[in-house]
């Protein structure tokens, strides 16, 4: 007889970080997420395209996870789901979108890689951390400097191979998800619109909103807490 399939409430959290983050990232929610189930960090430093970051993570993947995708981990965790459906139990897209790349978004990426380019790699350039945060937190140099840290930790192997990606919009195959689907966004997230969030949640059905007040694009470092209360309060309404 073939075992009932895990439910999410007791699967195993798969954890992905965005564009030059790292394990770090979560280091605010793992230990509360640890004492839930077992916590695997999924590695977006190889790979060059979408697909391929995702056939690497679903090649360490558990049985059955609660899939957490931040920023660039959702474009990510969403083609692991339509790679090896039966993996995911349930789905967690947190500051992310299903739109492709606008030419704006892939000038600033090309130019970023010319700069870095023109010497040592030395992680993200500040402006673009402080855009990524809540403009109050735009000079809290524990924060900046934690977020700059990552970048450093990766080098510039991985963002030159994360920077020329090709994000293309997904909106389209989102209607075929049926794993429970949990969307999170921040209401001061200057890289992600709330917008963006509505059309996830529109297209994945079922799919439920939370929105982090008081935050900017890094809510797993901004508002941990917050995060963490939205992400078992919607576990702990699904079947177990």
């Amino acid at each position: 007889m073939t075992p009932a399939p895990l439910p999410a409430a007791q699967a195993p959290f798969v954890l992905l970080p965005g564009f030059m983050a790292d394990e770090t990232l979560w280091r605010e929610i793992e230990p509360a997420l640890a004492a839930r189930a077992p916590v695997i960090h999924g590695s977006l430093r190889e790979g060059d395209s979408i697909a391929a970051m995702a056939r690497h993570v679903i090649a360490s993947l558990p049985e059955r996870c609660v899939l957490v995708g931040f920023s660039m981990g959702g474009y990510v965790a969403r083609e692991i789901v339509r790679q090896a459906p039966e993996r995911v139990a349930a789905l967690v897209l947190v500051a992310t979108s299903g739109r492709a790349d606008s030419p704006l978004q892939a000038q600033r990426k090309t130019a970023a890689v010319k700069t870095a380019q023109a010497g040592i790699f030395r992680g993200l350039s500040p402006s673009s951390i402080r855009a990524s945060v809540h403009v109050a937190r735009e000079n809290d140099a524990g924060l900046i400097d934690a977020i700059r840290q990552m970048g450093v930790r990766l080098g510039g192997d991985v963002f030159f191979r994360q920077s020329h990606l090709v994000r293309d919009s997904d909106l389209p195959t989102l209607a075929a998800f049926r794993c429970p689907t949990l969307v999170v966004a921040a209401d001061q997230d200057r890289l992600r619109s709330l917008d963006e969030a509505r059309e996830l949640q529109a297209a994945i059905p079922g799919a439920r909103l939370e929105v982090i007040a008081d935050s900017g694009h890094m809510i797993p470092l901004e508002q941990p807490a917050a995060l963490l209360q939205a992400l078992t309060r919607w576990l702990d309404s699904l079947p177990r």
